[in-house]
């Protein structure tokens, strides 16, 4: 029987959920966080993982990777490199992960496609940051001001005059700005889609009287209809990311077209099974486990 690992930090309702449908594929399957896992050449193969002191998992679930110091999560993703260098499958990997939570790098990734995007600006610079604001509200438009990592829309801030823009140690240094599109009477709304292996399996429309449509921000989950259009944008945005699966956040502008807003490389979906009849964690156990190699029960002995 294949043992897998799931990291992150508690069993709550995605866990869960994640390990009713691994053990229905008969697969022994255990929560554990990365802060607790270490790199040793005392060990076994240089890697010490709870719970797999005497050979390596078959794959990583990744569900969760804690915030903490720079040195702390750089070693927390050291983990997760060194399971992909030992051959074992990661879901997502390292790099990945490591796209889609800096928001500068996930946004050059879509510029570079040619995925539509709003316009961002990622600098250090104070006064470049000043320039933009000026000439944006000069033209009439509005910016977002973002963490550079951030989730469930924390720490936003809209801004039409420079003087709003806060100190830089604020922001921890760096200026991430994206054009403010402006959605309906003034209320927030978009959309996001589920993505795995490529290929766009449930969305759902986020609304919210405030700009921010986050579920954690109060925004309402409702169903929405998997478009052509909303596949064609949001399955090469997450590809080019190199995510196995990913939510893909996605705005309209005011011609009605599409845009990405960002990728997130170890989206939550519990609001999105709320108004999705297929069954997401399943989904999910199917991908990651076709990713195991053949004979993996005991291919990472040690």
């Amino acid at each position: 029987m294949p043992r897998i690992v799931i990291f992150s930090e508690n069993t709550g309702w995605h866990e869960q959920v994640l390990l009713d449908a691994l053990r229905g594929h008969r697969v022994e399957a255990v929560v554990r966080s990365l802060r607790d896992c270490r790199i040793g050449f005392d060990a076994a193969g240089g890697l010490v993982i709870p719970g797999f002191e005497d050979r390596l998992p078959d794959a990583a679930f990744v569900r969760a990777v804690p915030t903490g110091s720079f040195e702390e999560v750089a070693l927390r993703l050291d983990v997760l490199h060194a399971l992909g260098a030992c051959g074992v499958p990661v879901y997502n990997p390292a790099t990945s992960i490591e796209y889609t939570v800096d928001k500068g790098m996930a946004s050059f990734l879509l510029i570079k496609a040619g995925i539509p995007t709003p316009r961002t600006w990622v600098c250090e610079s104070r006064e470049t940051a000043l320039e933009v604001i000026r000439a944006e509200a000069a033209a009439g438009r509005r910016l977002v001001l973002k963490p550079l990592f951030g989730n469930c829309g924390r720490g936003l801030r809209l801004l039409d005059d420079p003087r709003q823009l806060p100190p830089a140690e604020e922001i921890n240094g760096v200026y991430y700005l994206q054009r403010y599109l402006r959605q309906g009477r003034g209320g927030g709304r978009d959309w996001r889609v589920f993505v795995i292996n490529g290929r766009a399996v449930a969305a759902m429309e986020r609304v919210s009287r405030h700009w921010i449509s986050n579920r954690a921000r109060g925004g309402r989950c409702l169903p929405a209809v998997l478009t052509d259009p909303l596949r064609a944008i949001a399955e090469p945005a997450a590809v080019v990311t190199g995510a196995g699966y990913a939510g893909v956040d996605v705005i309209m502008d005011g011609d009605g077209e599409y845009r990405v807003l960002e990728v997130n490389g170890i989206p939550a979906w519990r609001g999105l099974q709320t108004v999705c009849p297929r069954n997401i964690a399943e989904l999910l156990a199917d991908d990651f486990l076709s990713r195991l190699p053949a004979g993996s029960s005991s291919a990472n002995a040690i």
